[in-house]
């Protein structure tokens, strides 16, 4: 049944000119239909490169929106309408506008998981990938993180040179990893690795041997030496790496580390998206697009 689905995906793509992004958080038997798996922002540039018509982005919302910004002139559609991001969601454009007037001389540097609105607001955004380089190149001492108060200090730690203030936020799902979880988990596995995404707590990331993005974790999983590793960051990727890497061993770092959004999309809903009966076309006026897409051209200029 779940071939007989993939395979009418993958002859409704070609029949409408389609691309499917998926996230590296989606399941596996959607990463098997899509044309590019990746991180957010990579597949945010992949939709802006490909040819197709239409793209649809099997992920969260503000995913989709980031690919509308850079891709205007595609039908961008998000495969399930109610996945959404609590971070994106956390800090309000009202709250941010506020900040900005009482701070004028503050820069605000957005991580690129916020909606598209919050975006307009923000002088340049980064990755977790790229977020230390792009804080240590921006000109400005005073810089206001938003939203995810993990990411954010994780980068204080390390760029302490910058004046960095932080907003109370981050990823609920991140942030259910403790410091009991690397404990056991580390006495149940003393000679696993320990990869961590800066989103999750300080108590977890101070305890890792790797700190990065979910792309860099996986990079360092397939290229490390090591055999066994602890996996802290969304549980598919324990399963991606166990299907990539034959003789390696994967654990998760909790069972909570989950993400209930990601989740939402089936391949029923990618399906649907294909037969143009599902998902949501993301639509967007052209002055939001461009102010939001300042932050992101501002990004690539100290990112690279």
């Amino acid at each position: 049944m779940i071939k007989d689905m993939q395979n009418e995906i993958l002859r409704l793509k070609e029949q409408n000119d389609i691309c499917i992004l998926a996230h590296c958080y989606q399941g596996h038997e959607i990463l098997e239909v899509a044309d590019h798996v990746g991180d957010s922002y990579a597949l945010a540039k992949k939709a802006a490169e490909v040819k197709n018509k239409t793209v649809i982005m099997c992920g969260v919302r503000f995913m989709a929106e980031t690919v509308k910004i850079l891709a205007p002139e595609k039908t961008v559609i998000l495969s399930n309408a109610s996945a959404g991001c609590p971070m994106a969601e956390q800090i309000t454009a009202d709250e941010l506008k506020k900040f900005k007037a009482e701070n004028p001389y503050c820069a605000v540097v957005a991580y690129v998981n916020t909606t598209a609105e919050l975006k307009t607001l923000c002088d340049v955004c980064v990755t977790s990938a790229s977020a230390l380089k792009i804080v240590r190149e921006i000109p400005q001492k005073d810089i206001l993180f938003v939203p995810d108060i993990n990411l954010g200090t994780y980068i204080k730690n390390n760029v302490p040179e910058k004046n960095i203030r932080l907003m109370d936020g981050g990823c609920p799902y991140h942030k259910t990893a403790t410091a009991e979880d690397v404990k056991a988990a580390r006495a149940a596995h003393p000679e696993a690795k320990l990869l961590v995404h800066p989103e999750c707590s300080p108590e977890v990331t101070e305890g890792a041997d790797y700190i990065g993005s979910t792309t860099g974790i996986m990079d360092y999983a397939k290229k490390s030496d090591a055999k066994e590793f602890i996996i802290g960051t969304e549980n598919s990727i324990v399963e991606h790496l166990q299907f990539e890497c034959e003789g390696k061993k994967f654990y998760p770092l909790t069972k909570n580390l989950v993400c209930h959004d990601m989740k939402l999309t089936t391949l029923g809903d990618v399906l649907d998206c294909c037969k143009g009966e599902g998902g949501e076309i993301i639509e967007m006026s052209e002055e939001k697009r461009l102010a939001a897409k300042k932050c992101l051209d501002e990004m690539l200029r100290y990112g690279g």
